[in-house]
């Protein structure tokens, strides 16, 4: 198939959209027009035009490739060998022996699963290990791990704050949080995405008549690759009498000189930071997520968090593995600095060859902001056939005109491997041709 669409390939693709779309809804369902009726869903619709323009246009889709073995910085797909930008594995510790060692000694010791909640019976050793030395990562009094990063955002705000609250948020902020949000009940207010000065102004505004505040940001945006201001924010939030809560999920191992975060890159004095919020499946190599702050709020989560005490506690294998990686991060700075190199040199050779990575610093994350979802798509496709697997952000996860692909960066690549991807972007891009926007969206 050729790479663009004509107008006369545009105006079939509207029929046959339009024609699918008619037949869709004629045909007849059990539950039509009943509370039973899922296809009254929020966004499914979206989602069902998405799916139909990608069918019509004879394309896979670029969701849920499988990967054969270790995703490190080359992975298996199809029993074939790519250079691997799809996964977090930052510092490369995900297959290290080491890690792979600890995981299996506490399997040997506790088992898979700790078999109940710790409140009641799941509490072990590693947990309180864990959480001690992620308390001190972050210069806090203490440490609580959950066993979903998602989840700890969710259930921490959730329970953090209430109806006569308001967060005010970075407008790129993690669905997790605005799920949080979303369950506290408290008002939403998003500032725009970075701009430090329209988030004092959304507080101010915003803080009067609420009970209390919270102001939210990531310390290394997922989207966008960037970080905001953080002292600035500590100012912002004093000034305000509210919480300051820093969801570093892709910030640890990647920030700073020795991987601490935003507050480390930035010279910042990290207790000026109320909540810091991470997760252990990026730089940590295992599955989780965990709130530092002060000693008297952990205690209250602890006791009180539903996702706490109604949860089984972190496996063993899991915290075990957290645990091995973070102290190999602390150990051996110069993965982090690596990293760092490789995040600022693919930056360097995508925008040589004229792509648009928006606000990227260059550290472990990079877009490519192509517009077009039906572009993004064929492009993340066209790449994987060239070897190179990366991320895809699509419609309806982002508005259609910021569609984009992502690029995770891993201290484990190469030269090579950074040169390669830059290429084969810029070969994929130039025999692509031009591509329409989502019919309807655009």
């Amino acid at each position: 198939m050729s790479g663009g669409l004509s107008t006369t390939a545009r105006l079939a693709l509207l029929a046959r959209l339009s024609k699918r779309r008619t037949s869709d809804e004629a045909a007849p369902r059990p539950d039509a027009g009943s509370a039973r009726d899922f296809s009254t869903l929020p966004g499914m619709r979206d989602y069902g035009l998405l799916k139909t323009a990608l069918a019509s246009l004879e394309m896979r889709s670029p969701l849920f490739q499988q990967h054969d073995g270790l995703a490190g910085a080359h992975s298996l797909i199809g029993n074939r060998d790519v250079v691997n930008f799809a996964s977090y594995n930052y510092l490369g510790l995900n297959g290290d022996p080491r890690v792979q060692a600890a995981a299996k000694a506490a399997i040997d010791r506790y088992g898979v699963s700790v078999s109940g909640a710790r409140i009641t019976a799941g509490e072990r050793d590693l947990h309180l290990e864990l959480e001690a030395e992620l308390a001190a990562l972050h210069g806090a009094e203490a440490a609580l791990t959950f066993v979903s990063g998602h989840a700890t955002n969710v259930t921490t705000i959730g329970h953090l704050m209430g109806p006569r609250d308001v967060v005010v948020h970075d407008a790129a902020i993690h669905n997790s949080c605005t799920e949080g949000i979303r369950l506290s009940g408290a008002r939403r207010v998003p500032f725009a995405h970075n701009d430090m000065r329209a988030a004092e102004k959304e507080l101010a505004a915003a803080r009067r008549g609420a009970q209390r505040a919270l102001l939210l940001l990531e310390g290394h945006y997922s989207m966008d690759g960037d970080a905001p201001d953080l002292a600035r924010a500590i100012e912002i939030a004093r000034r305000h009498d509210a919480w300051l809560m820093v969801d570093e999920a892709h910030g640890v191992g990647v920030l700073g000189a020795t991987g601490k975060g935003v507050a480390e890159a930035q010279n910042v004095d990290p207790s000026g930071v109320d909540l810091w919020m991470g997760t252990l499946s990026k730089t940590l190599s295992a599955c989780g997520g965990y709130i530092a702050a002060r000693r008297d709020v952990i205690d209250w989560l602890r006791h009180t968090a539903p996702g706490s005490v109604y949860s089984v506690g972190l496996a063993p294998p899991l915290a075990a593995s957290a645990l091995a990686s973070l102290r190999i991060m602390q150990a051996e700075p110069g993965r982090v600095t690596q990293l760092q190199a490789n995040g600022r040199r693919l930056v360097a050779l995508l925008r040589e060859r004229g792509f648009d990575t928006g606000g990227s610093i260059g550290a472990a994350i990079v877009p490519v902001i192509i517009g077009s979802s039906i572009r993004t798509a064929r492009l993340a496709n066209a790449m994987l056939d060239r070897g190179v697997a990366l991320q895809t952000v699509l419609f309806p996860a982002v508005p259609e005109q910021s569609a984009r692909l992502r690029f995770f960066v891993s201290s484990d690549h190469t030269e090579a491997d950074l040169l390669h991807a830059a290429d084969m972007l810029a070969d994929a891009s130039a025999n692509l041709g031009a591509v329409e926007s989502l019919p309807g969206f655009g």
